[in-house]
């Protein structure tokens, strides 16, 4: 690929953010989710936190804005995200841009895991979370062959900006994938590091490779009023 910024954008934030933060912090094993994965909608909150990404978007993208090539998650909560961000503008929705799936330990807390599945919770301590597969899900090594296929497929032609709508994880390895992290780097980067909802994260091409010029960038929420909300759930590399 040969793009010169890359712009990830995480989702506002969800009714299953929300769901699972209340979850964790009462000690329940299962979040009231209500909805698959794919269908969960933004919150109130997170619909506004939306909106206020559009002169964000504006600014960085400047005249390129219409030039821009634009794709997202086909989750509800990442297509309403770029629908009200980009105020009408065409995307294109990529099914390798999803959230990382968790089969067995969907909508189960950690303490759920514990609970009810305490052998995949060891598995997963010992594995560590880049590389546990839970059953019927994916470790972060499966999502990162996803975004190495979608970088491959980047139109070459030219240097246009790209601008992805994702999730947490996504946005995180996709700095693995560009940067040529190790999972120990990336650990690290991570130990302190969370990709809040409807932040951006710019990614630069220069004669050196890819670098990080912005992570999890919430300037626009704060300007526009709003909470920088994170909800990091079950995203960090680092559990």
């Amino acid at each position: 690929m040969t793009a010169a910024k890359i712009l990830l954008v995480r989702h506002g934030e969800s009714t299953a953010n929300v769901a699972a933060t209340a979850a964790e912090a009462a000690g329940e094993e299962v979040i009231d989710v209500g909805a698959r994965d794919a269908d969960v909608p933004l919150s109130e909150l997170g619909e506004r936190q939306a909106a206020a990404l559009r002169p964000r978007l504006a600014a960085e993208l400047g005249a390129d804005r219409r030039g821009a090539l634009v794709w997202s998650s086909p989750y509800r909560r990442a297509v309403s995200t770029a629908r009200l961000a980009l105020d009408g503008d065409a995307f294109v929705v990529d099914e390798r841009l999803r959230d990382r799936e968790l089969g067995i330990l969907d909508a189960l807390t950690r303490h759920g895991v514990d609970t009810r599945l305490p052998q995949e919770a060891a598995r997963r301590r010992w594995l560590g979370t880049f590389y546990y597969r839970p059953p019927g899900g994916e470790a972060w090594t499966d999502v990162a062959l996803r975004l190495r296929s979608f970088a491959r497929e980047l139109p070459a032609a030219d240097r246009r900006p790209v601008l992805v709508f994702t999730h947490d994880a996504v946005v995180s390895l996709f700095l693995y994938v560009l940067l040529g992290w190790t999972e120990q780097e990336l650990n690290a980067y991570l130990l302190d590091r969370v990709v809040g909802n409807a932040t951006v994260t710019t990614l630069v091409a220069d004669g050196g490779g890819w670098r990080v010029e912005a992570f999890a960038d919430d300037a626009h929420l704060i300007a526009a009023g709003l909470p920088a909300t994170e909800h990091p759930g079950a995203a960090h590399v680092t559990e």
